[in-house]
């Protein structure tokens, strides 16, 4: 689609933007006394289908009604890919495993692929990745290699893993969209710093960074495998001179702290996009906002089941799109 013939679909997604949930619906979700009273409010907002859906199945109704939209409003939904593409890394790695475990683990794919999941799971159970994309075909293979021939799982994980994040980003870079680009790099960036922190603090060799970290633009990985190899002292020394130096001190805090840092950052990038009217930007921006929404939804009815005070909830929260 030209990005004149996006008018139409953006002026659709200015309206759904009116019912995004702000702070103010977050305060007053925090404010409810029960788990149960939180699913009513949510109803009440029009979350789920029938309002008599349990919390898992809100937070899906969500999602799908917000790709329902997108199908109706985009003709060809090849431009959400880089959205998507980490989806089908994930059924292969489950396929793969499945094969080698020889049973069935409920559960454990995920819908929204740009591959049908039952086509990656045939190619596993033959042994015939060519039924797969070109660009997954070889992945493919050795991760089924190592898997079978090593029993190693970890590095079957690495070596898929780090061909998602390349997927992802290769699709960022020819998508021609500035947001998607931003998207595909921070999301890079940020498993790569994941990575590094993980890999320094339980002592791996340079051949697991090199294995592991994708290429991106703003991280250089060489220095970032030397640095991890000192440790992490020496990895936050690094960062203070990139363009994540503000996520040092969420990174030192916890995993979790640092996801939050990324997701608020990845919402302060999108927000302009809620004045652009002639290109796929404000349709991909609302997907990742709803995507936003429902992980601060999640974290709140977490909170409510698991009895955590509403302090240590809200500091949880991410940062909204309106």
């Amino acid at each position: 689609m030209a990005d004149n013939q996006f008018i139409y679909a953006v002026a659709r997604i200015r309206t759904k933007e009116l019912s995004l949930l702000d702070n103010l619906f977050f305060d007053q979700l925090l404010a409810c006394k029960s788990y149960q009273d939180c699913l009513r409010l949510l109803a009440e907002k029009g979350w789920g289908r029938t309002g008599e859906e349990t919390a898992e199945e809100f937070l899906t109704a969500e999602r799908e009604k917000t790709w329902e939209i997108m199908r109706e409003l985009v003709e060809d939904m090849s431009v959400f890919d880089t959205f998507l593409l980490g989806n089908d890394y994930h059924n292969l790695k489950a396929a793969i495993k499945t094969v080698y475990l020889n049973q069935e683990v409920p559960g454990i794919f995920v819908t929204r692929g740009t591959i049908d999941t039952e086509l990656i799971v045939k190619a596993a159970r033959e042994h015939d990745f060519a039924l797969l994309p070109e660009e997954m075909r070889e992945i493919a293979q050795e991760a089924y290699q190592v898997l079978f021939h090593t029993g190693d799982s970890q590095l079957c994980d690495i070596i898929i893993d780090k061909a998602s994040l390349e997927a992802i980003y290769r699709s960022g870079k020819a998508s021609g969209n500035d947001l998607l680009l931003t998207y595909s790099e921070l999301k890079v960036a940020a498993a790569d710093i994941n990575i590094a922190i993980r890999g320094a603090k339980t002592g791996k060799k340079k051949d697991f960074f090199l294995r592991a970290l994708a290429q991106c633009s703003t991280l250089d990985v060489e220095r970032l495998s030397e640095a991890a190899l000192k440790g992490p002292e020496a990895i936050y020394e690094y960062l203070d001179n990139t363009s994540y130096y503000e996520a040092v001190q969420a990174i030192k805090e916890s995993p979790s702290s640092f996801e939050k840092w990324c997701d608020d950052k990845l919402i302060q990038q999108i927000k302009p996009q809620k004045y652009n009217s002639f290109s796929l930007s404000p349709l991909a921006a609302y997907v990742l906002a709803k995507e936003n929404e429902i992980k601060s939804v999640r974290i709140v009815l977490s909170g409510k089941l698991n009895n955590l005070s509403e302090g240590s909830v809200r500091e949880r929260l991410r940062e909204m799109y309106v």
